[in-house]
């Protein structure tokens, strides 16, 4: 049954999920949190109909038989990385039917939009760096400039799960003699309530402590490097460089770099301003494109997808404020 106006955002991360349906004036007419988005490792087919029970539950808290079929899909989506893989994406929300329309960008545009005027010639760079690490460009004209972000082999340093890994790494050959002693090697064990590296490392090997738990030792990572760590520190340092290396990029790519336009900095590890690397990656865009204005985006990611549905709409300018405001 087709919802006149009514637009479907979705927002699907690493960690996870959000959508909303959200009228043509910009309210929000329901809303669905779900898990992670992980197309890579269970395919495309069930990771889009993993986004079907949320879609539902949005329909039901919006008082409509659900699915419904609305005016556009905006899908925001993790791990769409490339463009053969939007296209493989796009075409599995297509087959679900539950617009008459669907866009699939990588979720890195929700965050630039979210960044972003409402009105105007709009322009600017997002970073995210969350559970990995990723930026966008958009030029006035239109044109983009993204990364293929898959990793180590697309040439990405950083991001909470790599520095978790390389705390990790630090700390053990810190315990052993291999490398710089760092107050690492006592902090880590600390956090998993176990007296050494040996028993982390054991622990880890084993399964003892499920492996995903390494992701906790992010914030570890900071709380060390804010104590004067030279190690921690180090890490710190190297992963504001990448940020600031990658907006210069993208920055450069689309002839901006003397213009004034937005940084949009987001994702955990960045929303989370960390003084020793939000300070530093502050400094280091005032070197290197002094024009840029930094920004740090907090609210949901979702929004940006609603965002994004908003400006395919052509809705009012009121609708804009009314969704902003609704996200706070």
């Amino acid at each position: 049954m087709g919802v006149t106006g009514v637009l479907l955002a979705v927002d699907a991360g690493n960690s996870k999920t959000d959508v909303a349906l959200v009228g043509p004036d910009g309210a929000v007419l329901g809303q669905a949190r779900g898990g992670g988005f992980q197309p890579a490792v269970a395919g495309a087919a069930r990771a889009v109909a993993g986004l079907a029970p949320l879609v539902a539950a949005a329909a039901a808290r919006a008082g409509l038989p659900g699915p419904p079929v609305v005016e556009h899909v905006q899908a925001c989506l993790a791990n769409a990385d490339l463009p053969v893989e939007e296209r493989a994406l796009a075409a599995e929300i297509e087959a679900r039917g539950w617009g008459r329309a669907v866009t699939v960008v990588n979720d890195t545009f929700a965050l630039l939009r979210a960044g972003l005027p409402d009105s105007g010639p709009v322009a600017g760079v997002a970073v995210v760096c969350g559970a990995g690490i990723n930026c966008v460009g958009l030029a006035p004209d239109g044109r983009t400039a993204r990364f293929p972000a898959i990793g180590r082999i697309s040439g990405d340093w950083g991001g909470g799960g790599f520095l978790a890994e390389e705390a990790l790494w630090w700390a053990a050959r810190a315990d052993d003699g291999r490398g710089e002693p760092s107050e690492l090697a006592r902090a880590v064990p600390a956090h998993f309530g176990l007296p050494g590296m040996p028993e982390v490392i054991e622990a880890l090997h084993l399964g003892r402590v499920a492996r995903h738990r390494q992701h906790e030792l992010t914030p570890v990572l900071f709380a060390v490097a804010a104590g004067g760590d030279p190690v921690a520190r180090a890490l710190v340092a190297r992963q504001a460089e990448e940020i600031v290396t990658m907006a210069a990029v993208a920055l450069a790519r689309l002839g901006l770099t003397a213009a004034r336009v937005p940084v949009v900095l987001g994702g955990g590890v960045l929303a989370a301003r960390h003084p020793l690397l939000h300070d530093r990656v502050v400094e280091l865009l005032a070197e290197r494109v002094p024009e840029a204005v930094p920004r740090v985006v907090t609210a949901p990611p979702v929004l940006g997808a609603g965002l994004l549905a908003l400006d395919r709409a052509g809705a009012p300018e009121g609708a804009y404020e009314r969704l902003r405001a609704y996200f706070g």
